[in-house]
């Protein structure tokens, strides 16, 4: 990695190759203690124990809630894979312990039962068995088997050591994963996908699979199966061919070329996106980056500028998505507010929000810890309004807050999404590419009303971290300026650089303009630094 240090010696920065090119995930090392690692380490830790120490002790699989143990659920399982492989990065647990503990469910998942290879969204975690989710879904969910075997994919990636061990646990995901049969659930010949199917009430539930929701990475998963695979016309046919799943409309300044009015919970911008990278993709109608971000900024303006007051939001306070709440339980969205902050929905937003979502993380810990923070994280919900307060934990809220979590600290499971050739398969089945995104601040939307971004110090590296991008071969130079008009280089003119890039630099608090020129042309973007 290149230094570079100013003439004045204010800024030292360093610039990363472009992620196409490196496909580096950032190593877990030691680093200077600051009060952001400190807060996130712990929070991500205890959530991560969720789906260590409360795991069910027959099957592994991980308790849909902590009030019903033995009530184990698939999606919320294959999160819970994806946290195991995140404690192993970091170091909580030996890979070993991941080994055996991934290989424990998966040789579970292989004798409990399933409806045309699909699990049920519940199973019994002393014997497999399915356990009904409502009256007629009593058999296969498609949908949160995706998750599952998702989960199973990423595991099956990350541990390709040439032991006995991790070569037994490749065996028996691969077998799982190509004995579900996805174009059973296309098979009614009207050429749509649909979502249930039980030997009892067939497909009285009759749910097609259509879009813009959580449910993305189904289709990713069916069109790439080597085995049951489905055939592209039915991702056409079934998923776009939603009366939500083109908007092109903005809703308090930003804009959502797909999905529900104000974007709907934000757990649309998590399910999909734990080994799918929003940054590498785009098909004709959205870039998911730029999709995704717009959805939580959306969410986090709702909160603080267009919420009842006496719900009591903040900058501090925000963050809407499907949860328990005092009525049992709802999908909260900008347009089905009741008071109702759930912590999973800011903190697996880390991505793409990192500064909103830490100040959510501080607040909820410091001045809601006493009552929301227990052995596994926060519980799943509050309202502060109705003085109500969870004191549970959910499986499918506490899975992203871990995953998601670690692609923001370190880009982990992004990293083993890129290299799971399955998920690539079906990416381009779908017409989803990698963006070739112009010369520009590629990462950022500026507040629509202010024209700034806030970036705050990585927690983990301790500097500012800037994304840009580089088109064509003319060479570009990066600068920040203060607001004195003082001019530091971050990067020298060179012609090195192409698509994605960042730069690490270290700089006081403050408003900033960052530039990069590319011939006769600039490109800013107002940064106010934490």
């Amino acid at each position: 990695m290149k230094k570079l240090i100013t003439l004045l010696g204010v800024v030292t920065c360093s610039y990363l190759p472009s992620l196409a090119q490196s496909n580096l995930v950032t190593p877990v090392k030691e680093y200077t203690l600051n009060e952001k690692n400190e807060y996130i380490g712990t929070v991500q830790k205890a959530t991560f124990e969720y789906f260590w120490d409360f795991a069910h002790p027959v099957s592994g699989m991980a308790a849909e809630r902590s009030a019903t143990p033995n009530i184990v659920t698939s999606g919320g399982t294959g999160f819970g894979i994806m946290s195991i492989v995140t404690g192993v990065h970091r170091g909580w647990i030996t890979r070993q312990e991941g080994v055996k503990h991934i290989a424990k469910i998966a040789n579970f998942l292989g004798k409990a039962e399933r409806f045309h290879g699909a699990w049920s969204h519940w199973l019994d975690g002393r014997n497999g068995k399915m356990i009904p989710f409502g009256e007629k879904d009593n058999g296969g969910d498609l949908v949160e088997t995706a998750y599952l075997v998702n989960g199973l994919l990423i595991a099956r990636t990350y541990f390709n050591g040439n032991t006995a061990e991790e070569k037994a646990l490749r065996q028996s995901i691969t077998q799982l994963w190509e004995t579900v049969e996805w174009d059973w659930y296309a098979s009614r010949g009207d050429n749509h996908l649909y979502w249930h199917w039980s030997p009892k009430y067939n497909w009285d539930m009759n749910m097609p699979i259509r879009g813009y929701n959580e449910c993305l990475i189904t289709y990713v998963l069916a069109l790439s199966s080597p085995t049951h695979a489905i055939k592209p016309e039915v991702y056409q046919n079934t998923w776009k061919k939603s009366d939500f799943y083109e908007n092109g409309k903005s809703y308090l300044g930003y804009k959502l070329s797909v999905g529900f009015p104000y974007g709907g919970p934000l757990f649309f911008a998590h399910y999909s996106y734990l080994s799918l990278d929003p940054r590498l993709m785009q098909d004709e109608k959205t870039n998911y980056w730029q999709h995704n971000l717009a959805q939580t900024l959306i969410n986090y303006k709702h909160c603080v500028e267009e919420a009842p007051k006496n719900f009591g939001y903040s900058p501090e306070n925000w963050g809407l998505t499907a949860s328990d709440d005092y009525n049992f339980y709802d999908a909260h969205s900008p347009t089905n507010d009741n008071g109702t902050i759930s912590p999973t929905a800011a903190l697996s937003s880390f991505p793409y929000t990192p500064f909103e979502s830490y100040q959510a993380m501080r607040y909820m810990y410091l001045k809601k810890g006493a009552i929301l923070f227990g052995k596994y994280g926060f519980y799943d919900a509050y309202n502060a309004e109705k003085n109500w307060y969870s004191n549970q934990y959910l499986a499918i809220d506490q899975g992203p807050i871990v995953v998601m979590i670690e692609n923001y600290r370190s880009g982990l499971l992004w990293s083993l999404g890129e290299k799971t050739k399955e998920l690539q398969i079906g990416l381009q089945k779908m017409g989803i590419h990698k963006p070739n995104y112009p010369t520009g601040f590629y990462m950022y939307i500026p507040d629509p009303k202010t024209n700034d971004v806030t970036l705050m110090t990585h927690p983990d590296s301790g500097d500012y971290v800037l994304d840009f991008a580089v088109a064509g071969n003319e060479p570009i130079e990066l600068t920040l300026t203060d607001h004195n008009n003082n001019k530091q280089t971050l990067i020298p003119k060179t012609n090195s650089l192409k698509e994605m890039q960042k730069v690490h630099f270290k700089t006081k608090s403050g408003r900033y303009k960052a530039t990069i020129t590319q011939g006769n042309n600039q490109h800013e973007v107002s940064l106010i630094l934490k």
